[in-house]
């Protein structure tokens, strides 16, 4: 998996995490990332997270969210398996 850019995340407890972006793409008119940490980046275990953007079209930075409805998520993954050939999303 090649990653070419990647996002700063702010956890609830005011953490910075690093997450490389793997695919991106707008499904509905709502913009989707496929991201994983850095520091797991090329493991064959990868765990990846699946972002949608949050923000509003009057704001210049763009805002995500992790996507946690397990429809949403069960839906957005199979777009994304089918995006990146060699990935096999199982969503947990």
């Amino acid at each position: 998996m090649k990653k070419t850019d990647s996002i700063p995340f702010l956890t609830d407890d005011g953490t910075e995490v690093e997450f490389g972006i793997l695919e991106q793409t707008t499904i509905n008119g709502r913009n989707y990332l496929l991201v994983s940490e850095e520091e797991t980046a090329g493991e064959e275990d990868t765990i990846v997270y699946i972002m949608r953007e949050t923000s509003d079209s009057d704001s210049d930075l763009a805002s995500y969210e992790i996507v946690e409805d397990e429809d949403e998520l069960e839906s957005v993954s199979k777009v994304f398996e089918q995006l990146m050939e060699d990935l096999d999303i199982e969503v947990e």
